[in-house]
Formats: structure tokens, C-alpha cells, sequence
């Protein structure tokens, strides 16, 4: 199966109304283990890498090309994606490398600056066959401030989708990034309006923080891309952690790795399924 960009699969899962499970990969291993269950729950995945994690492996191109090589080999559609860079440069070594989809994250510059150079990038992806997504409206939590009350209003969405060209907007709506309790309360009726305003996917970072049910009325109230990374990591470390007190004696790393993974690759499994499925959107009178 060849790599896709973000925009077929996202408009596809747009018109069908499921969701479309995005997940952060920081070691190789969490690319294969989320393509393994994307594969058995026969749904389209994003491979996504930050900017976070670029500087975690001091470059990209190996992370990156490890992510490549393993979504080149897949029995299902995958997207590989960068995640929240605020380097343009970062977005032009990704288009570079051949990843499919990047996101430019211009939300902390002045509204014309971040206008102008979100617009750039498109203009410089697309002539490559990339698809871009973009933020309005810094959402919460990003380097670990919590801050759910960021709200994206929806004439400015859709003022900023026309103005810029990009093919996904992440919104705020509640949720924040790096929560690891699913507390986070979804403002529904936003999400409604923005997507009845904006002519592209609507993407949903910080869902970590938002319970099963929450994620199935998002993806019902109009959400496609759903971002998961801190839920994922918290069930690796709880798996790794107790593996290596059950079994002190092991010293290969293999061994306390897969655990982890396995772990991952069954809740990844269980939410692109659920993401698949979601709720009737509710009724609010």
C-alpha cells in the first residue's frame, strides 16, 4: 500500500462521519506497532512526529526515514506526517524527506504573520503533493501549561481557511495538550459551528484528555483527525514499568519494549475502531 496524503483519507472519513486516528511516533517501534494495529482494525492511520520529538533524535531524517520505511510497507493506507512545527525549515526537510502531510504551527506569531507564512507553506507543499494543516488559536497545554479555556471562534476558522489554502484546521474546543487524566470537557456545539463555517477536516489535538464517549461525540459534532499521543505514552511506561518489576532479572531491552508496544498496539487497535463507529450526534435543545 503506498503512502497517502492526509487530505484523501481525511475527506474520506470526513464524508462517512468517523474519525481518523493520528498518533505520535518518538521511537521506531511505535510506527510498527501502530501500523500492526491499524492493519488489524482495517482502518487508515497518521504516523505523526513532532518537532518535539525531531529534537529529542537531534535530526530527522532518521526518524523520519525509519517512519517512511514502514509505512511504505503497509497493508493499509498511512500518512506520515509532521506534527506541530513552528520551523519552516523543519517543513521543508519533511517535504524534502517525502513525508506526505505536514503541519505548519504558526499560532503563537501575530495574526497577519501567521497568515502570510501558513500561506507560504501551502503554496510550497502543494506544488509537491503535501497536505497541510494548520492551528488557529493556540490549543492548551503545549509545554505543559493546561489551559482548556482557548476557544477558536468560527468566522475566524473560516476567514483563515480561505486567506491561507491549508487543507486541515486544528481547533480549540476544550481539550489541551499532554493531560493525563481524560477530563477534558468538549465544547460540542462549537465544534458544530466551526465545521458548518469551515470547508476543511477539523482536527482535534490534545485528546488524550477527552474520554471514549467524548471523542465519539466530537468526531459526531464534526471532528475527523484525532490526535492521541500522552494516553498512548502513559499505557507504554505503565506496561514497561510493570514488566520490569515482575521480571527483575531482564536485562534486554527487547523484552520490556515489546511489552510496551503490545500494550500501544491493542489501544490503538481499540480506538481507531471506536473512532469508526462514532455515536448519532446529540441532540441539544
Amino acid at each position: 500500500m503506498p503512502l497517502v496524503d492526509l487530505v484523501s483519507v481525511a475527506d474520506l472519513c470526513r464524508v462517512e462521519r468517523s474519525g481518523l486516528g493520528a498518533f505520535n511516533v518518538v521511537h521506531l517501534d511505535h510506527a510498527e506497532a501502530f501500523v500492526e494495529a491499524a492493519a488489524g482494525a482495517g482502518r487508515p492511520i497518521v504516523l505523526q512526529i513532532s518537532q518535539n520529538a525531531v529534537k529529542y533524535h537531534g535530526a530527522l531524517a532518521p526518524i523520519g526515514a525509519g517512519v517512511l520505511a514502514v509505512a511504505r510497507a503497509a497493508d493499509v493506507p498511512v500518512v506520515v506526517h509532521l506534527d506541530h512545527a513552528e520551523d519552516v525549515a523543519l517543513v521543508q526537510d519533511a517535504i524534502n524527506l517525502g513525508f506526505t502531510s505536514v503541519m505548519y504551527d504558526g499560532s503563537k506569531l501575530p495574526d497577519d504573520l501567521n497568515r502570510a507564512t501558513t500561506r507560504a507553506v501551502v503554496e510550497h507543499a502543494h506544488a509537491r503533493g503535501v497536505s497541510v494543516e494548520a492551528e488557529l488559536g493556540e490549543v492548551g497545554g503545549k509545554n505543559g501549561v493546561h489551559d482548556p479555556s482557548a476557544r477558536t471562534d468560527p468566522d475566524e476558522a473560516a476567514e483563515f481557511v480561505a486567506a491561507t489554502g491549508v487543507d486541515l484546521l486544528a481547533v480549540a474546543v476544550g481539550s489541551s495538550h499532554a493531560m493525563t487524566t481524560r477530563g477534558a470537557q468538549l465544547d460540542l456545539d462549537l465544534i458544530g459551528a466551526i465545521a458548518a463555517r469551515v470547508s476543511v477536516p477539523l482536527v482535534l489535538h490534545g485528546s488524550s484528555g477527552v474520554s471514549d464517549e467524548g471523542m465519539r461525540d466530537a468526531i459526531a459534532a464534526g471532528m475527523t483527525k484525532i490526535n492521541v499521543a500522552t494516553h498512548l505514552n502513559k499505557i507504554f511506561t505503565t506496561s514497561v514499568r510493570d514488566y520490569l518489576i515482575e521480571n527483575m532479572e531482564v536485562v534486554d531491552t527487547r523484552k520490556w519494549f515489546q511489552a510496551g508496544n503490545d500494550a500501544m498496539a491493542a489501544e490503538v487497535t481499540r480506538l481507531l475502531e471506536w473512532y469508526a463507529a462514532p455515536a448519532p450526534a446529540p441532540v441539544r435543545l
